[in-house]
């Protein structure tokens, strides 16, 4: 159910824009810029929030907070449609992002954390396996619905499919129970004390600045690299070929984490796949630029966020354990969602200051950031 429903929301709230946007800001007479800003808004907000609904979540569980963010989040689509002033643009993505904080990954981990508790892995695993299809969905059904009835028809369904589909799937169809009730038998301090780790102190930091780090790497690419490869010399239509790479190989490795890597501790998962990446920006720096290199680069990549994206879920709970989950997602996925925001702005700032090189250069030392803050993660006996 989460599966269908994180389709859903990410396919709704975080991929259309780079396709709407463009249309909104021709519609209202606005900059570009402006109008992206109001997403960038709407990520910064819901990192602000993340915690928050994150103990909301451990407090009250999914079935409650999740329905919320979905009805929230139709409420903002609708208010998108008829935001005219600026102001009330940017108040709306203000709304989006609350949403955001209470629909996309974060939140589903934290109520797979709350009913699953320390057998989570699996679970979380396998629902990123189903979100991976949330761009392949989203990007066709969105240029298909604003063909049929423009941007503000698009929103409107996509509203409608929050209230009608997620809301209630959250409501009705996520479990009630926690995997671990408290009894005084077995209280919060003692689970903590069995993970190993405290949930705070330098492991914590040393977590939430990996991920916060790794965070600055997919917004940057994501907004800048195809328009990069192009100044590089590829066609667009060989840009387009292989940016289709990177959502198979995101699948094909969260396939690898769920069938052949159940045994490897999260913490190894983290390292290998930003390991990964900090290779494929290594080749991309010392081999001679061509369609080839840009391909295995692209699978790479693809292949690191695809664990990457478990790893958010999996590496806090294999260290600092199922007690308080839902929080400790939500104060991890805070400083992520803010490094997400501004990663966008700050790489075309360099790269129109600077050149290419230097964005890829900067982006790739975020990337060896996050490598070092989890090399130097102790993993728990």
């Amino acid at each position: 159910m989460l599966g269908v429903t994180e389709i859903l929301s990410w396919g709704v709230l975080f991929y259309p824009p780079v396709l709407t946007v463009p249309l909104i800001a021709a519609d209202r007479g606005w900059s570009m810029a402006f109008a992206m800003g109001g997403f960038s808004l709407g990520l910064l907000v819901g990192g602000l929030v993340s915690r928050h609904v994150g103990a909301l979540i451990d407090r009250f569980g999914g079935h409650v907070v999740m329905p919320c963010g979905s009805l929230i989040a139709a409420l903002g689509l609708v208010g998108l449609v008829y935001a005219q002033g600026q102001i009330a643009y940017l108040a709306v993505w203000t709304v989006l992002g609350v949403a955001m904080a209470a629909a996309l990954y974060d939140p589903a981990f934290a109520t797979l954390g709350r009913i699953f508790g320390r057998y989570a892995r699996a679970p979380i695993t396998t629902l990123t396996l189903a979100g991976g299809f949330a761009s392949t969905v989203s990007w066709p059904v969105t240029q298909f619905l604003i063909g049929a009835g423009g941007w503000r028809g698009t929103y409107l369904v996509y509203a409608a499919l929050m209230a009608a589909v997620a809301a209630p799937l959250h409501a009705f169809a996520l479990p009630r129970q926690r995997a671990e009730p408290d009894a005084p038998r077995r209280n919060a301090l003692e689970q903590q004390k069995s993970a190993g780790v405290p949930p705070h102190g330098l492991a914590f930091v040393l977590v939430a600045a990996a991920f916060a780090s790794y965070a600055f790497v997919p917004s940057a690419l994501s907004a800048n690299l195809i328009a990069i490869f192009e100044r590089f010399g590829l066609a667009p239509t060989t840009v387009v070929a292989i940016g289709m790479l990177f959502g198979p190989a995101q699948v094909l490795a969260r396939i690898g984490e769920l069938s052949l890597a159940r045994r490897v501790h999260p913490l190894s998962t983290a390292r290998f796949s930003v390991g990964l990446l900090v290779a494929a920006f290594a080749l991309l720096a010392l081999l001679p630029f061509s369609a080839p290199l840009a391909a295995a680069f692209a699978v790479m990549y693809g292949m690191a966020n695809g664990l990457m994206t478990i790893a958010r879920g999996t590496v806090p709970l294999a260290l600092f354990g199922a007690a308080g989950y839902g929080r400790l997602v939500g104060r991890i996925g805070g400083p992520f969602l803010v490094v997400q925001a501004l990663a966008p702005v700050v790489v075309s700032y360099v790269v129109e200051r600077a050149s290419d090189a230097a964005g890829l250069t900067l982006v790739a030392a975020f990337a060896a950031i996050a490598l070092l803050c989890f090399a130097a993660i102790r993993r728990p006996q």
